[in-house]
């Protein structure tokens, strides 16, 4: 082994192009490891069991970390290096989902803080099945190339290549319903602001759970674009051999994003049972009970205009 050569790299068949740092991988390990704790302690604390979606993100990360550990010191074994590589790429679409998917947070919060718990006339029950459309299609899409990327040691550059173009397509995917999202994100902004109606505790809550998924957006979008310009040429590029590039652009992003879940907690802001959504059951015998408007009267709120025809519950 050479001087400088460390032995992920110097060992025979080693599937490392360049010396991971050790020391990195396992504080990464333990920091996401306790964010997941952390988020199925709140989980239970709350008793919000939607927010498994959220800890699914940080246990994928944590796992990642733990198969890149054991990656570099096998660095032979493909399962290892597949493991780590194909759940590093795709664990983030768990905080993607979590931040906009209605069953988890922003359909709550539509229900909760709008008087008719609709933005641009998609209600908040709606919004979910379009939402979980989109997500599983970037989802297997991205497992997919990326997971086709490690199915051999003796994989062709041209057929890496191929394989991480569609991985790219997937997360460029990911990226356009977050813009769709975010649009729907400020339309709800925009109707809290209006709503008089809404008492001061009530839109002050809303707003600090909205800013935080506008930092989670943000975070997951700098992620995308680092994601899209590292693999624009392959694996063989300089980005994928420098892995400071990939601590600081991809994991730190995400622990960020997963930490600021656990400080701003949705179960925490959204507390009880009335602030889940109701069933369809519950919907079907007219339901209207929101946090934000606990003591008001719905029918006096609406302007001239808002007949009760006009209300899709449904």
């Amino acid at each position: 082994m050479a001087p400088n050569q460390c032995s992920a790299v110097a060992a025979p068949d080693t599937l490392w192009a360049f010396c991971p740092n050790t020391g990195a991988a396992y504080a990464f390990t333990v920091f996401f490891g306790l964010s997941f704790i952390g988020h199925v302690a709140q989980g239970v604390l709350y008793k919000k069991a939607y927010t498994w979606v959220v800890a699914m993100s940080a246990l994928w990360q944590t796992v990642a970390y733990i198969f890149r550990i054991l990656s570099i010191n096998e660095p032979a074994s493909l399962g290892n290096y597949a493991a780590w590589f194909v759940l590093i790429l795709v664990a983030p679409l768990w905080t993607n989902a979590f931040v906009y998917l209605v069953q988890m947070v922003m359909g709550r919060m539509v229900w909760n803080f709008t008087s008719r718990a609709k933005v641009f006339g998609i209600s908040a029950w709606r919004f979910t099945s379009i939402f979980v459309v989109l997500d599983v299609v970037a989802f297997v899409v991205q497992v997919y190339g990326a997971a086709s990327t490690q199915s051999s040691p003796t994989i062709s550059n041209e057929e890496v290549l191929k394989d991480l173009h569609i991985y790219m397509g997937g997360v460029g995917i990911q990226q356009l319903f977050i813009l769709v999202f975010l649009g729907y994100a400020i339309g709800f902004h925009r109707t809290i602001k209006r709503q008089t109606a809404l008492d001061g505790h009530a839109r002050s809550r809303a707003l600090v759970m909205l800013y935080t998924l506008y930092i989670c957006l943000l975070l997951i979008t700098i992620r995308i674009v680092f994601r899209l310009i590292e693999y624009s040429k392959g694996l063989q590029s300089t980005i994928p051999n420098h892995e400071a590039y990939q601590y600081c652009l991809d994991s730190l992003p995400m622990l960020v994003a997963l930490v600021a879940l656990n400080v701003v907690h949705p179960g925490r802001l959204m507390p009880g049972s009335d602030n889940n959504l109701p069933s369809r059951k519950e919907r079907k015998n007219g339901l209207r009970h929101k946090s934000g408007f606990e003591h008001f009267d719905m029918s006096a709120a609406r302007k001239p205009d808002d007949r009760e025809d006009n209300i899709t519950w449904v």
